[in-house]
């Protein structure tokens, strides 16, 4: 999954000589909490709701944003993965990224559009069931051969390892009665940890 197909391209942009009061204007009206400062068609610099709340006082509201701007903002490309931006984020613990290409800014991601891309990922506003299963000797492919043969189909699959090292697969699949499926693994000696329908 890549960022080109997750980020906001309608932007609302600022420039340098806007002031911290026209930013918190702009990000009012347009419901946004990140604020690209461009100049001369380049990016610039970045506001954000959270780095312009040191300024909220009646003397600093009339600075230019280019004395309180980030200057340097962390970017991405379009073809960024997912993933990385996430990583990203949570590195720099921040609440979005510009994103540029070639030079010119063509987006935003924030944590709200990729956690958006993370839950159709995992599937988990569709109508699913889901499967939490032990695999007999860490046998992946057959507990999906047998899902397979029983109608099921895979959305997605997540993996945690339990107190005891073993590895819990998260199956969540289209929705489907599960009892079948479950008796089925667990005749090949696989454990079922639990099923949600």
């Amino acid at each position: 999954m890549k960022v080109k197909n997750w980020m906001i391209t309608d932007l609302i942009t600022a420039t340098p000589n806007n002031t911290v009061e026209e930013a918190i204007q702009l990000m009012k009206k347009h419901s946004i909490r990140h604020l690209p400062i461009m100049e001369k068609g380049k990016l610039a610099g970045f506001v954000t709701e959270s780095n312009l709340r040191p300024y909220l006082y009646p003397e600093k509201l009339q600075l230019p944003l280019k004395e309180v701007m980030i200057l340097n903002p962390i970017t991405i490309t379009p073809d960024t993965s997912i993933d990385e931006a996430a990583k990203i984020i949570y590195k720099y613990k921040i609440g979005g990224l510009p994103v540029v290409n070639q030079g010119k800014l063509v987006g935003i991601i924030t944590i709200t559009d990729i956690l958006e891309a993370f839950i159709e990922l995992m599937g988990i506003l569709r109508a699913s069931s889901r499967l939490d299963v032990i695999p007999n000797k860490g046998n992946l492919d057959e507990v999906l051969e047998i899902i397979r043969k029983g109608g099921g189909k895979v959305i997605s699959i997540g993996m945690d390892v339990n107190l005891d090292g073993e590895k819990v697969y998260f199956i969540r699949l289209e929705k489907i009665a599960l009892d079948k499926i479950a008796s089925d693994l667990e005749a090949y000696g696989h454990k079922v940890v639990a099923l949600i329908e």
